[in-house]
């Protein structure tokens, strides 16, 4: 699951406030149990709690990219980035040399490559944050769905950001407060995308990209559903279908940690797990038996 946090303050120095974004950190321990860690610099502040999947040891963060003893990029990031693989070995062939097995640092090393479009080319369900010391920028990246939460909020001259609400209010920067349009929010049968309960909080929208400069702060969309005319027949919709899901279930069995499935009874869970039980028999891993 893993959880981050973070602020930025074009008009104080953060190195003199460390304190800040550890409490901001430490509310979000449930989310990452295994590890945990803070990065500064003068305008930026990052934190991170680690729940260790993917290379124990190597996907440590906050994740820093440094030329000679210069900090050029800092990267949190919760979630996973299921195409990771392939998009390594292509990095690799514009030159990038990978210090660990980690899907993080693949996502740190895209947007060395590719700047903000790396978003377009990551599969996953994921949130991160990436603050670019040299062009003194900030983003916040949201999967093309919004499977994983990130909260913001504006400050004067800056944001504090963070997994969950809770985080932003550990700063003491922002009052966790609920005015009418909270209220309707929290009680209606349908979400406003990019809206939050709380008074003064925003959330990145699904396939959303929210930079902040000391310009000010924009936003862009970087990804939409587009319909099309269903082509193929009931036999073909069946073989792509079944190609599809096994594929997808699949690439999310990358762990070096145990697998397990959580089953609801129905028939959808029921078929990704025998799905990925074929893989994994595939590959030669023999299932433990069912408890």
């Amino acid at each position: 699951m893993c959880g981050m946090a973070g602020l930025v303050d074009f008009d104080r120095n953060r190195l003199a406030a460390d304190g800040v974004i550890r409490v901001m950190t430490a509310s979000l321990a449930h989310r990452g149990p295994d590890d945990e860690g803070v990065w500064q610099s003068r305008q930026a502040a990052l934190g991170h709690r680690r729940l260790a999947v993917i290379d124990l040891e190597g996907g440590r963060q906050p994740m820093v990219h440094r030329e000679g003893t210069e900090d050029v990029a800092c990267l949190v990031y919760t979630g996973e980035t299921y195409n990771f693989a392939s998009l390594r070995d292509e990095l690799r062939s514009h030159g990038h040399v990978f210090s660990t097995r980690s899907d993080t640092e693949v996502v740190l090393r895209g947007y060395l490559q590719w700047g903000a479009g790396v978003a377009t080319r990551l599969v996953g369900m994921y949130a991160f944050a990436i603050w670019d010391e040299r062009l003194q920028e900030l983003l916040l990246v949201r999967d093309r769905l919004g499977i994983k939460p990130l909260y913001y909020a504006e400050l004067p001259s800056g944001i504090v950001f963070g997994s969950e609400p809770k985080a932003i209010f550990a700063s003491g920067l922002c009052e966790p407060a609920v005015d009418a349009d909270g209220l309707c929010e929290l009680l209606s049968l349908v979400r406003t995308p990019g809206a939050a309960v709380y008074r003064g909080l925003k959330e990145v929208k699904p396939a959303e990209i929210v930079r902040l400069t000391r310009r000010g702060l924009t936003t862009q969309r970087y990804w939409t559903l587009d319909a099309h005319e269903h082509p193929h027949d009931l036999p073909a919709t069946i073989v792509a279908v079944r190609e599809m899901l096994r594929d997808i279930a699949g690439s999310q069995l990358v762990a070096d940690v145990p697998v397990a499935a959580l089953l609801s009874g129905g028939l959808d869970s029921a078929l990704i797990t025998a799905l990925a039980q074929e893989r994994r028999r595939h590959d030669g891993v023999v299932p433990g038996p069912a408890r």
